[in-house]
């Protein structure tokens, strides 16, 4: 059913930050204002999983059984490589309007940052990806993908556009990154340092979680 409207979109930037509350990278991105979707018209079903701290912390657990470490990556354009179900509409973002067309508008054939439909379809990419790259959708977490090589196994723990991953044979990890980057925009962060409101550090003596930032920042607000 086609938009009644056409969505307003801005740039938006933001600061990226470390565990540590350091800026380590600046980026900007195209939004589009989905606060003014209609449900029904603009999107219909929008839920997609989350991965939850508890899942995070029994990934840790059983890496730090198992000996192997855990990598991070950042997927840039999950959301942006979402097909869309909706017939949706999005005015040219100021600074970018067309000077022979300027009453045009878009016609979005796939997501964009903003739209409430977003990370939905953002999920669905990602997981149509990986099981039709033989992994294993979990039963009871359904951001949990395994694919297993006959004693080896892989892991892949899905959150929005973020990505840990693990294996019981650092050559998969490999192999993963390689899949990955073949099929989007990856951004490989290396070993997880942090995640959520998780700071984690990964030794030879085992893996220590903690949240001291976490609760530094709420300190702060009191």
């Amino acid at each position: 059913m086609p938009c009644r409207m056409s969505l307003k979109s801005l740039k938006e930037i933001r600061n990226i930050k470390d565990e540590d509350g350091i800026i380590i990278r600046n980026k900007d991105r195209l939004v589009a204002m989905g606060y003014c979707q209609e449900e029904g018209i603009d999107y219909h079903e929008t839920f997609a999983p989350v991965a939850r701290l508890e899942a995070i912390r029994i990934f840790l657990a059983y890496a730090a059984h198992k000996g192997f470490k855990v990598y991070q990556m950042d997927v840039k354009s999950a959301f942006l490589n979402g097909k869309l179900n909706e017939e949706v509409y999005v005015q040219q973002p100021p600074g970018f309007e067309s000077a022979e067309f300027p009453n045009y508008v878009y016609d979005l054939d796939k997501a964009l940052y903003g739209l409430i439909q977003a990370p939905r379809v953002g999920y669905a990419t990602l997981s149509i990806f990986l099981i039709n790259n033989r992994f294993e959708k979990g039963s009871i977490d359904t951001t949990l993908f395994i694919k297993r090589y006959k004693n080896e196994m892989v892991l892949v723990q899905l959150c929005v556009d973020d990505i840990i991953f693990g294996s019981t044979n650092q050559k998969y990890c490999d192999k993963l990154s390689e899949l990955m980057k073949s099929e989007f925009e990856m951004s490989l962060m290396g070993e997880l340092t942090f995640f959520l409101v998780l700071q984690v550090t990964q030794t030879s003596d085992g893996t220590f979680i903690n949240q001291s930032k976490y609760v530094y920042d709420i300190l702060k607000k009191v």
